[in-house]
């Protein structure tokens, strides 16, 4: 078995695997990961050439995140997915990085443990609906497309700088602005994702998830993963009549981060790139 780059032309070939799983996963994430930190994706390839399995990393500025591990089903229990999460660590680690993230199933979580990763919360994925009636009814508020105070609240909820991240799902997305929040309805599919979904305090983060689902279509199906020791978004979800879809462990390894999930409130990606 042979640990290759992740192509783009491998991209089709991840999806069918992450189908097969029932992941949230779209082409624009890896044509993203692809172009920001290609030396960090990984491919397991057979001798003739069949896919095996995936990963990707991303570096943001001190810190980077490890996500999409996938390995086939007939290829599991050969340790292909050590050596591919082996190879996307060594990756960052090269790069001078201080802290790595990821998220883990419960079944996945003793692999990282073993190097040296601890669990520091719960991101759980939470799903609700649009609210926006008639064609003309929507967010009155500020739109923006200059992230830079995004980008600054983001950072204190972090405690690093994401920019490329935030750029990439600004940019195909819209960004909701406040003086002390901020949220970014993405596509996904038939759904929309809330996030990147930062506040600086739990009244502006009601206005803003607020002012988000009136911009989706009634009944169009809403995305968020939140961390679950925000007990303010916990409140606010359930306010909402949003239901529990599944969580995974958000964990670290290296440096303690200035992690504030207190300000957090959606993940900018289903949990890929954090």
């Amino acid at each position: 078995m042979n640990i290759e780059p992740f192509v783009r032309a491998d991209i089709a070939s991840f999806l069918k695997l992450a189908t097969a799983e029932n992941w949230v996963a779209e082409p624009w994430e890896f044509e993203f990961l692809l172009g920001a930190f290609s030396r960090g994706c990984f491919a397991a390839r057979g001798d003739n050439g069949e896919v095996a399995g995936f990963v990707t990393s991303l570096r943001h500025d001190r810190s980077g995140w490890i996500g999409n591990l996938i390995v086939a089903a007939e290829f599991r229990g050969q340790k292909i997915g050590e050596r591919l999460f082996t190879c996307a660590l060594d990756a960052l680690h090269s790069e001078g990085v201080e802290t790595v993230w990821l998220t883990a199933s419960k079944s996945g979580q003793p692999l990282y443990e073993k190097f040296g990763f601890s669990r520091v919360d719960t991101i759980i994925r939470w799903v609700g609906s649009g609210r926006r009636r008639h064609a003309n009814t929507g967010y009155n508020g500020r739109r923006d497309s200059n992230h830079s105070l995004a980008s600054g609240i983001d950072c204190q909820a972090w405690g690093d700088r994401r920019d490329a991240l935030l750029t990439a799902t600004v940019s195909r997305g819209e960004l909701l602005l406040d003086e002390s929040g901020f949220i970014v309805i993405q596509p996904s599919a038939t759904a929309r994702q809330f996030g990147p979904f930062s506040a600086l305090d739990a009244g502006v983060a009601g206005r803003m998830l607020n002012d988000a689902a009136k911009t989706v279509a009634l009944g169009t199906k809403v995305l968020v993963d939140a961390p679950a020791s925000n007990r303010s978004a916990l409140r606010l979800f359930n306010r909402k009549n949003m239901r529990i879809a599944g969580s995974n462990e958000l964990m670290y390894a290296g440096k303690k981060p200035d992690y504030r999930p207190e300000l957090i409130y959606g993940l900018a990606t289903m949990g890929s790139c954090g």
